[in-house]
C-alpha cells in the first residue's frame, strides 16, 4: 500500500515597517503571491519582530517562491518557510472566540457558545475565505463609529464597499439600518458575506454583490469603506457619489501618518472626527446636504 505524501505549502516571509506594508505586499503579488497575510502586534499570530509588521506570502510552487526571495531586499529579511499538511488551515480558529466588537455587539464564531448578556445583540460570524473576525482594529474602529452615529442607521440603508466577510454590513444591520449592501470585487468574498447573512437569519435584508462601484446605481445614507489607503485616494470621487447628501463616510484601514493623504481626497466633505486604536485611525466624514 502507498502512502501518499502530505501536501506542502510554500511561504515567504519579510518584516517590514508599518509604513512599508501597502507597497511590500503590491510587490509580492507582482512577484507571483497567491496571497498575503499581514501579522503585527494585533493579529491572532503575532509579527516575529518587534515594531514590525510580518507579511506571509503564499506561493504555488517552491520554486516560485525562492525566485521571489531572490528579487526582494535583503533589509526585509525575506525566508523560505513551508507548513506540511492541512492541519494549519484551522489552527486560527483556537485563537477566535466571542468579541465585543462595539459597545452592545458580540461577535462569536460559530464553534464558540456564547450567551448574551441583557441588551446584547449576538451576531455569529464564520469569516472563512475572506477578511474580517472583527478583531482588527480597522473593523473595530469601523463598528465604534457606527455604533456612535446609530440614530443615522435606523430604518435606513448602508453600503459596505469591501465588504470582506460581510462583519460591518451585519454590525449595521444589528445597530437599526433596514437594509445592507455589500459590495466586494472577490466572489468569494460575496460567497462567505451571504453565508454570514444567512447564519444570523438576514438573507432577505442583506444584498451582495461584486458588480463595480461606478456601476452601482445607489446611494446611502451611511457608506463604509475598510479597505486600505492606497485604495481609498483613487476612489475618493466613486465614494463621495454613493454618499445621500448630508450622509456619513467612515473610512478605514488608514495608518495615521496617512491620514492626511486620504483626508485631501475628499475636500468638498466636513471631518466629524478622526479617531485612532492603535497605528490606525478612521475618517468619519460628512456629505454637504
Amino acid at each position: 500500500m502507498t502512502t501518499q505524501a502530505e501536501p506542502r505549502y510554500p511561504f515567504v516571509h519579510v518584516d517590514v515597517a508599518t509604513e512599508q506594508v501597502d507597497d511590500v505586499s503590491a510587490l509580492l503579488f507582482e512577484l507571483g503571491a497567491e496571497g498575503v497575510e499581514e501579522r503585527d502586534a494585533t493579529t491572532l499570530v503575532k509579527n516575529a519582530a518587534d515594531g514590525k509588521v510580518t507579511l506571509v506570502a503564499a506561493f504555488s510552487t517552491r520554486e516560485d517562491a525562492e525566485e521571489a526571495i531572490v528579487q526582494l531586499d535583503a533589509a526585509m529579511t525575506p525566508r523560505y518557510e513551508e507548513v506540511v499538511g492541512d492541519a494549519w488551515r484551522d489552527a486560527w480558529k483556537e485563537h477566535y472566540k466571542p468579541y465585543a466588537i462595539a459597545e452592545g455587539i458580540v461577535v462569536r464564531p460559530p464553534w464558540e457558545a456564547y450567551e448574551a448578556k441583557a441588551g446584547e445583540r449576538v451576531l455569529e460570524l464564520e469569516p472563512g475565505r475572506a477578511f474580517g473576525t472583527g478583531l482588527h482594529e480597522t473593523t473595530r474602529l469601523v463598528a465604534r463609529a457606527m455604533k456612535a452615529h446609530a440614530g443615522e442607521l435606523a430604518g435606513k440603508t448602508v453600503l459596505d464597499v469591501g465588504c470582506g466577510s460581510g462583519i460591518l454590513a451585519l454590525v449595521g444591520l444589528a445597530l437599526g439600518a433596514e437594509r445592507a449592501i455589500a459590495v466586494d470585487n472577490d466572489p468569494e468574498a460575496i460567497d462567505v458575506t451571504r453565508e454570514n447573512a444567512a447564519r444570523n437569519a438576514l438573507t432577505e435584508r442583506v444584498e451582495a454583490t461584486t458588480e463595480d462601484l461606478a456601476a452601482l446605481d445607489v446611494t446611502a445614507p451611511v457608506v463604509l469603506a475598510n479597505i486600505e489607503a492606497r485604495v481609498l485616494v483613487p476612489m475618493a470621487p466613486e465614494l463621495t457619489k454613493r454618499v445621500a447628501p448630508g450622509g456619513l463616510l467612515l473610512l478605514s484601514g488608514i495608518l495615521v501618518p496617512q491620514k492626511d493623504e486620504v483626508r485631501a481626497a475628499y475636500p468638498d466633505m466636513e471631518l466629524l472626527d478622526a479617531p485612532v486604536l492603535g497605528e490606525w485611525t478612521l475618517l468619519a466624514l460628512r456629505k454637504t446636504p
